[in-house]
Order: structure tokens, then C-alpha cells, then sequence
């Protein structure tokens, strides 16, 4: 305040004082008593200007202590009454002060000294992680965004309860679109009456307008086996709660009435674009139909996808219509190469090599060289047997390669076929897929959502009991130019065999048709007998694997071998497959290290438990009763009880619908 009391006052009218001077002493050279009476002028005026500026000062600094006073007061008011709540802790992080506005939130008479638990337990881990420095907490009904001045030790709480409320109803109040298509209705309907028709129309008509009207869903029938749907998504959150218990209803009204409908669902939610929330109802459409029907898949516009039913296998189609449709279109990609490649997973078993095998015959029938990508340090146990057998024949051994060997042979018009999987992290080198601008993909698991990308053709058929199938309907549809041999239908029918258990699970008439076929080419069962036979060492280790059995629930076995070895792939899905053949198990875990060193989990079902699910929840996929899984390397105990979490809750789900 010294040097504005200084400046203002003295400078402007110095500086004055000698102007009027220098002019009164340039007047005095012509006339003496003008320039007295100018500098009496002078002086008068300038003592005027002098009070008047005094006064203005006055007055300006009582105002600036008047309005220093009163910005004083306010700040002091402000700290103590602004809607913000306002905590000091002390060094034991316990409440040290609080401001009115906080004490009034709580309605506590006082927090001084109170442990800071007392507002919300969620404080404590708070304000003790030394990154994190906001967050949103629940006090009671209310929520708060809360920010941590930590060197301070000053937390400040604002109140946004009224702002979440409003984004929670702006997001339980957004469109989602759902598309409904009842799975077989072209097949059972196709040699129906027009009377029976009709009746099969009202019946599902019924089923889903009750359901729709139950929850507050506008519903349209747009053809004869599709609808669509248009809810909000606190409809749909209600939906998933009953884990679309229409599902149920459509499989158990309609197979009262000896019609075994099912009803895939694909919703498309968390877009403000109609058109988005179009694609993805439709894509997540298409991913439940590629993994077999009877199920619900809710796509986001991320690609995060939730999966609800799936509880009943898929059923067989009748006819052969889309294996002759798929038989040409291969044919036509085949002989649009100049080579043929086919890749199966790592790690692979007889159904894999069989196909294989079945790829390159359907190369070879068309006059196009084929290729088959190993990894031959993979080629152990039933496959190396194989491998044994197939060395005998020249012409087909030479076909194998490396993938180290694809480098020097591929082109821009050569063509993968990548077959039982569908997935490019269990392929045999997923590097390759990116030299191929041709790729098509065979596969006969339910689809998960890591896919190729991009791929020319799909060839997926949940139903079929083996991929070895598919490509054996394949063939009988191509030129007949070159006769499948005995080991190539071989190799075929032992996949089928190993994937089915000897035709015992997962087999339908086409399963059959296809062995009947591949017998005819002159498959040799006795040789797939020899293939799959075993030595006493696998056995004994398989046994010491069984002995390690506990029961995570009724009917549902977990086992597991020895943290510190190796087990072949090959080995730990037997031991899952003959403990399933015991009495009073219906379903199957055996856990074991890999030669990659991650865990593997082998699952198998009778059907009551959908194993597939499980292995979902635990990164991997499969089939309803035939699963598996990869983990990363962990101690058993910490695998056994994630495995455990992931049945528990897929039991309960199931129990719930």
C-alpha cells in the first residue's frame, strides 16, 4: 500500500509543477508581470490538483480496505457454506476437519477424529494407492465424485447424484434393436400342409408376442421365420437377468407339440445409430447361427459380445443342399490356384490331419497341387502313427511342409483352407495367414469370437461330429478325376472316430454316411484301430491323472496332473473322455501343463453341463460335451479355482432360466 499511497500522489503533480515553471520562465523574457501572474495560476492550480488527487486517494483506499473486508468475509463464508464438502485428514488418516456442508451431508454432529470408514469404507483403499487420485463413491443413497489432494492430505466431495441419475436413465432409455430367427423352421415346415403350416405359424407367433408383451417390446414379424425387435436397454438388462428364458419356452412348447423349434437371438445394443444397432443385431445373428442356433448373442459396437443359452446341442440338418452349394464353391476357388495349402491347429489330433489329408485329395482331384502345413515336432502319439503309415506313400508324404516352407511356394493365387478351427491364435503358424489373400475356413466348433479375418468361404457346421466329416461330404461332390486312396480314407474315418468316441457322441445320420462312404473308398478300420491303440506308460500316466479327481459339484469332475510335467494335448483329452465313461460323472475337467508351457483344460459333457460355456468364461471354446481351453502359467490351485468360479456360475445361470 506504501507505494501506491507514493506514486499516485506526488509524481503526476512534480512533473506538473515543473512544466509550469519551465513556461512561466520562457514568458518572464517578454513580459515580467505576465509570467507572475501565470505562475500564481500555476500555483493555485496546481495546489487544487493537488487536494483534488488527495481526496480521490482517500476515498479510493478506503473502498480497496472496504472491498478487501468484504472478499475476506465472503471467502471465509464460501469455504464454510459452498454445496462441497470439504475433509482434512491427519497424518493417521483420520478426520481432522470438516466443513458444515460436509457434517450436514452425512448428518453427523461431528467426524473430528472419526476414522475415515465412517463415510464410506471405499475411502480407506482410497486415499491409500498412491496413483490413483479421483474417483466416484456411494455414501448412502448419494454418489460423489471425490478428488484427493494428497500431499495436503484434503479430500473434496462433489455431489453427482442428480447427474448419474440422469445418465442412468439416458442409458436405460437408448434403442436396441434385436433380430429373431427360429432355426429350423424352413426344414420342418418344408413337408407340412397348409393347414399344419398355419397352425405351426400361430404357435410361434403366440410364443413371441406373449413373450414381447410380457416386457414391453414392440415386435414385427418381417418372414416366415424371422422376426425383429425394438426394446431399450433396462429391457434388455431385465432379459438377461432371466438369461432369455424365452429360449426355453420356444424349445419346450414347441417340442410338446413334436415340433423341436429353437430360436436364435441377435441383439445389437450402445449405439445412437439405428443403423449400427442393424449391423450389429445382424452380425451378432450370424455368429449365433454359425454356433449352432438355440442361442442369444448381444453384440456392442466394441465387439464385446455376451453369449446366453446354448444349452441343447445342435440339431442335424436333413438335407445336403449346402454341402453341394460349399462343395462348388471350393471347387471353384481350388481351380482359380495355382496352389492349394491346408493348415489345421497346433498340436494337432487325427481329425485335424485327416482333413488335411481330405483338402489336399480335393486339390489333387481338380489337378491343382496341394500342400499340407505341420509342424513336425508336433507329430507324437496316434498322429505320429499316422505319419508312419503315410510315409510309406511317397506322393502324399512329399506334401507335407513346414511352415518355414510356405515362404518359397506361395503366390498371389494360391489358396488356404484352414480346417478345424476357426480361431488364428491355434492355428500352426499364424503368421502365415497373412500371406494369403484366398482363405477359407472348415470347421465344425461352435463359433467364439476370435475368427479369421476377412476369409473367402465358410464352411461351419456345429451339427457335424467332426471337421473330418465335413470335408468327406465335400469330396463326394468333386470331380472324380482321381480316386480317394485307402490311407487318405483312412485318415479320415479315424477322424471321425476319435472325435465321436467310436460313433457314440455327437453322431447323426450324416456321420454315419460319411463313414459308409469313406469304408467304400477302402478306409481300413483295422488300421484305425492300430492308430489309436496306446502303451502301457500313457496308461499308467493317464491313471495317475484320474487318482488326483475332486468334485467341484455333483456329477462334475475335476483332475489334474503334476505341476511340474508335460502332457501331450492328445493325453489329457482321454483322461477326460474315460472319466466321463465312470459312474456318476456327467462331466469332466482335466487340467494339465502344455508343451508351450501354458495350462491346458480338457472338457467333457454327457449334455446336462454345457462345457462349452464353462471353457467361454475361461478364454477358450468348444462344443456343448467336448471343450478345451489354454491358460497362462499359474499354480493348479489358482487354475483348479477359477475353473470351479466359471462351473459355479454357468450352473447357476442354467438353474436360473
Amino acid at each position: 500500500m506504501g507505494t501506491f499511497r507514493k506514486r499516485p500522489m506526488r509524481y503526476p503533480i512534480i512533473v506538473f509543477m515543473i512544466l509550469l515553471i519551465i513556461a512561466a520562465f520562457l514568458i518572464s523574457f517578454w513580459n515580467v508581470w505576465a509570467a507572475i501572474f501565470y505562475t500564481l495560476i500555476a500555483v493555485v492550480s496546481a495546489l487544487y490538483a493537488w487536494k483534488v488527487e488527495r481526496i480521490l486517494y482517500v476515498e479510493t483506499e478506503n473502498h480497496i480496505e472496504t472491498l478487501s473486508y468484504r472478499m475476506k468475509n465472503v471467502g471465509e463464508e464460501a469455504f464454510l457454506e459452498m454445496p462441497i464438502g470439504i475433509v482434512l485428514l491427519n497424518e493417521q488418516q483420520e478426520i481432522e476437519w470438516t466443513n458444515p456442508y460436509m457434517v450436514q451431508a452425512l448428518e453427523k454432529e461431528s467426524l473430528i477424529n472419526a476414522d475415515l470408514d465412517i463415510i464410506s469404507p471405499e475411502l480407506v483403499p482410497f486415499v491409500r494407492q498412491e496413483e490413483q487420485r479421483e474417483r466416484t463413491i456411494t455414501v448412502d443413497t448419494k454418489k460423489y465424485h471425490v478428488i484427493y489432494k494428497r500431499h495436503e492430505r484434503l479430500l473434496y466431495f462433489f455431489d453427482i447424484t442428480e447427474k448419474v441419475e440422469i445418465e442412468t436413465q439416458y442409458f436405460a432409455d437408448r434403442t436396441v434393436l434385436a433380430i429373431l430367427f427360429i432355426d429350423n423352421y424352413d426344414e420342418i415346415t418344408s413337408m407340412m400342409d397348409d393347414q399344419a403350416r398355419s397352425l405351426t405359424n400361430t404357435i410361434v407367433t403366440s410364443i413371441v408376442n406373449d413373450w414381447a408383451k410380457e416386457h414391453d417390446i414392440f415386435i414385427k414379424r418381417i418372414s416366415s421365420d424371422r422376426f425383429i425387435a425394438v426394446l431399450n436397454e433396462s429391457i434388455l438388462r431385465v432379459l438377461e437377468q432371466k438369461k432369455f428364458a424365452i429360449l426355453d419356452d420356444m424349445r419346450e412348447k414347441t417340442q410338446q407339440r413334436n415340433l423341436s423349434l429353437t430360436l436364435s437371438i441377435g441383439v445389437g445394443v450402445e449405439s445412437g445409430s439405428l443403423t449400427e444397432l442393424g449391423q450389429l443385431a445382424q452380425s451378432s445373428l450370424d455368429l449365433v447361427l454359425g454356433r449352432g442356433g438355440d442361442q442369444v448373442a448381444v453384440k456392442n459396437p466394441d465387439g464385446k459380445l455376451s453369449f446366453y443359452g446354448g444349452k441343447t446341442n445342435p440339431v442335424e440338418k436333413r438335407t445336403r443342399v449346402r454341402a453341394r452349394v460349399i462343395s462348388h464353391a471350393l471347387r471353384d476357388l481350388i481351380q482359380d490356384s495355382d496352389r492349394v495349402f491346408a493348415m489345421g491347429h497346433a498340436q494337432p489330433d487325427l481329425d485335424s490331419i485327416g482333413a488335411c489329408i481330405g483338402v489336399r485329395k480335393m486339390a489333387s482331384m481338380n489337378k491343382i497341387d496341394g500342400h499340407i502345413i505341420v509342424n513336425f515336432d508336433e507329430l507324437t502319439g496316434s498322429v505320429g502313427r499316422l505319419m508312419d503309415e503315410v510315409k510309406q506313400k511317397e506322393e502324399l508324404y512329399t506334401s507335407f511342409i513346414s511352415p518355414q516352407d510356405v515362404t518359397t511356394l506361395v503366390t498371389e493365387k494360391s489358396l488356404l483352407v484352414i480346417v478345424d478351427t476357426h480361431k488364428p491364435s491355434l492355428v500352426v503358424d499364424p503368421s502365415i495367414l497373412k500371406r494369403f489373400d484366398k482363405v477359407v475356413v472348415i470347421d465344425h466348433h461352435r463359433r467364439g469370437e476370435e475368427f479369421i479375418e476377412h476369409p473367402t468361404l465358410v464352411y461351419m457346421e456345429p451339427y457335424a461330429s467332426s471337421t473330418a466329416e465335413l470335408v468327406t461330404e465335400l469330396l463326394e461332390y468333386q470331380p472324380k478325376h482321381d480316386k480317394i486312396t485307402m490311407i487318405e480314407a483312412t485318415a479320415l474315418l479315424s477322424g471321425i472316430i476319435v472325435d465321436t468316441k467310436s460313433f457314440t457322441l455327437r453322431t447323426g445320420s450324416r456321420t454315419f454316411e460319411a463313414a459308409s462312404y469313406l469304408r467304400t473308398a477302402g478306409a481300413d478300420t483295422i488300421l484305425v484301430q492300430r492308430l489309436l491303440k496306446e502303451d502301457i506308460d500313457t496308461y499308467i500316466e493317464r491313471s495317475r491323472i484320474i487318482q488326483t479327481v475332486e468334485f467341484a459339484a455333483p456329477g462334475i469332475a475335476i483332475a489334474h496332473g503334476e505341476e511340474t510335467e508335460i502332457y501331450e494335448s492328445v493325453l489329457v483329452a482321454q483322461t477326460a473322455d474315460i472319466l466321463l465313461t465312470m459312474k456318476d460323472i456327467s462331466a469332466s475337467f482335466v487340467i494339465a501343463k502344455r508343451m508351450d508351457g501354458r495350462i491346458g483344460i480338457s472338457a467333457r459333457s454327457l449334455g446336462d453341463t454345457n462345457v462349452q460355456l464353462v471353457m467361454e468364461k475361461l478364454g477358450g471354446g468348444g462344443h456343448l460335451t467336448n471343450a478345451a481351453t489354454q491358460m497362462p502359467d499359474q499354480p493348479f490351485t489358482d487354475v483348479v479355482a477359477q475353473l470351479k468360479q466359471a462351473i459355479t456360475e454357468v450352473i447357476e445361470g442354467s438353474s436360473e432360466t
